[in-house]
Order: structure tokens, then C-alpha cells, then sequence
């Protein structure tokens, strides 16, 4: 009697391959869930920043962060603060919370403001070739043919989705040309946190080594937080701080940002650096602007042209190629 083919053996083979691909993707898988959580939060805080100031919603997600971060550490290791940590990873992840979240975050979370969360995604997708660059400087990291045609491919297809190709009547000839509309003060705030960002995953992995990435995550945090209260100090924005603590509707939409933000998307990032590459990581978390359509076309009942979708098959190809 023939044994069918759905059964135990066929299980078990299925889950020991499962298993062998987490196990030997585990950096290439938390990379996408971080952009999964990125696109979530760069929506919740477009929209707080809008209402209550990209400063204070800075300073207020990384303060609510450190509670999320702490409280799961001490239930998964036992550590409320991470006092297990080396003094060469406190120098280290330090030193990526200030490029990261300080500097990287604060051009970006202002550009979120100037221009929107797409746009600044699409900028923010150069992060991969500045993480693989610098990767390289500090490092000494070297990518692949196949990892370079893949970063080159998925580039390509958030490119595609949000770009805009707009027809323009000059001397009575109808042209077709890629044009933007966008403040070149917002599109070079986003650069900046491009290199920010590039810069901080660099950073956190030389710092990290073996380390618990929620653990690395809060000494960021703690970093950040210190670093916005000089600045909150130094721009007297104390005032309008305490006003975006008392804003329900704000501080809804950051402690959801905060959630899936420095809490799980930057955790994950460290994890998907910790066990890949930082150009190979930075690039999958970079697809957010593509994830970012289908809450759109959800909550915001936009439409979807033939661009987006083509851009958004294009994407998933691209970040296929790291799993062959």
C-alpha cells in the first residue's frame, strides 16, 4: 500500500527544513520583521509628530521604549539594566545610540514631518549602501555578487514604488519625466538619517558581539534619552514637551510607535546585524516603503497603480536573493 505523501515523514522533513532556514537565516529573517515593525511606528509617528513636534516624540518613545525593553530583560534574563554589559559594549552601543537615535532619528523623524513617511522611506533605503560602505571601513565586512545584485534589485523596487512619473508640457511638447515635489530641506534631512542609520547598525554590531540584543537595544536607549535631554535643555523645549505629555491622542499613537520601534524593530535590527551582515540587514529592513501600501490602501483607502505593484514584486525578488 502506497504511503501518502502528507504524512508524518513528510512533517518532520518539512519542519527540520523550516528550522534549518531559521537557524540559518535568522539575521535575514529579523531584518524583514524590523521593517514590518518600522513601517508600523514611521506611520504612528508621522502622525504625532504632526500634532505634538518631532522632538518630544522623540525623547517620550525612547523613555516609554526603556520601560518595554526593561521589563521583558528582567523577565527573560533576570536584568532590569543591563549592568552585565562590558564597559567595551557600553562604549560602543553608546556611541551607535548617539549617531542612531540622536543624530539619525532626529533629521529623521523631522523629515517624517516635512514630507511624509513615504518619501522619507524611500531616502532612508539608502541606509543599505552606507551600512555596507561603512560596514567595510570598520569592519572590514565583504559582500557577495549575489548580496550585491540583490541589494541593487530590491533598491530598485522601492524606487519604483515611490517615485512619481508626471507628465510636463514645455513648448507645446508633452514630456514625460521623474519629478518631485518635495522640500529638498525634508530630502536631506531624510539623507541624514540615512547615514544615521547606516552608521548606528555599524556600530552596534562592533559593540555587540554576542551580546542580548534587547539588552544592547536599551543601552541605546539610555544613550538616546540622554542625549534628547540635552537637547530638549539646550533648544528650550521643555514647554512643549510637558504639553506632548498631556496630548491623549499623541501619546496613544507613540507608545504604539514605541512599541514597535525602539522596543521590537531596533531589538530586531541588532538581532538581524548580530547574525548577518549590516549591509545584508540594513537592506531587508529597507522594504518598509513598500509595506507601507497595503495599511494605506487599508486605513487610508488609497489606491494601488500597476507601479506599485510591479515595484513591490520587483522588492520581494531582491530580498529573495539573500536566502539562495
Amino acid at each position: 500500500m502506497q504511503k501518502p505523501f502528507f504524512g508524518k515523514a513528510f512533517f518532520v522533513r518539512a519542519n527540520s527544513y523550516f528550522c534549518a532556514m531559521f537557524q540559518n537565516h535568522l539575521g535575514e529573517l529579523a531584518g524583514i520583521l524590523t521593517a514590518v515593525f518600522w513601517t508600523v511606528t514611521s506611520l504612528a509617528f508621522e502622525s504625532a509628530g504632526k500634532k505634538v513636534g518631532s522632538l518630544s516624540v522623540n525623547l517620550i518613545r525612547l523613555i516609554i521604549a526603556f520601560f518595554f525593553i526593561a521589563f521583558y530583560s528582567w523577565i527573560v534574563r533576570g536584568y532590569f539594566f543591563p549592568t552585565d554589559a562590558t564597559g567595551y559594549q557600553w562604549l560602543w552601543l553608546s556611541l551607535s545610540g548617539l549617531v542612531g537615535f540622536v543624530i539619525g532619528d532626529l533629521l529623521l523623524f523631522q523629515a517624517l514631518v516635512v514630507i511624509g513617511a513615504r518619501i522619507a522611506m524611500l531616502v532612508m533605503a539608502l541606509a543599505p549602501p552606507f551600512a555596507a560602505f561603512i560596514g567595510w571601513l570598520v569592519l572590514g565586512e565583504v559582500m557577495s555578487v549575489s548580496n550585491l545584485f540583490g541589494m541593487a534589485i530590491t533598491l530598485i523596487g522601492i524606487i519604483i514604488v515611490i517615485l512619481k512619473r508626471e507628465k510636463t508640457e514645455e513648448n507645446g511638447t508633452v514630456k514625460t519625466k521623474l519629478k518631485s515635489n518635495y522640500s529638498i530641506q525634508g530630502i536631506l534631512l531624510a539623507l541624514g538619517g540615512a547615514i544615521g542609520q547606516g552608521a548606528g547598525l555599524v556600530l552596534s554590531k562592533k559593540g555587540m558581539g554576542d551580546y542580548d540584543p534587547f539588552s544592547s537595544s536599551q543601552i541605546r536607549v539610555l544613550t538616546g534619552i540622554a542625549g534628547f535631554i540635552v537637547v530638549l535643555t539646550v533648544m528650550n523645549r521643555w514647554p512643549r514637551f510637558m504639553a506632548a505629555i498631556k496630548n491623549g491622542p499623541a501619546m496613544k499613537r507613540i507608545t504604539l510607535g514605541a512599541f514597535f520601534g525602539p522596543f521590537l524593530g531596533v531589538s530586531f535590527s541588532l538581532l538581524a546585524v548580530q547574525h548577518t551582515q549590516a549591509g545584508i540587514a540594513a537592506t531587508l529592513m529597507s522594504i518598509s516603503p513598500v509595506l507601507i501600501i497595503a495599511p494605506a490602501v487599508i486605513l487610508f483607502k488609497e489606491r494601488i497603480n500597476w507601479k506599485e505593484i510591479v515595484g513591490a514584486v520587483i522588492t520581494v525578488i531582491g530580498v529573495a536573493l539573500f536566502f539562495l
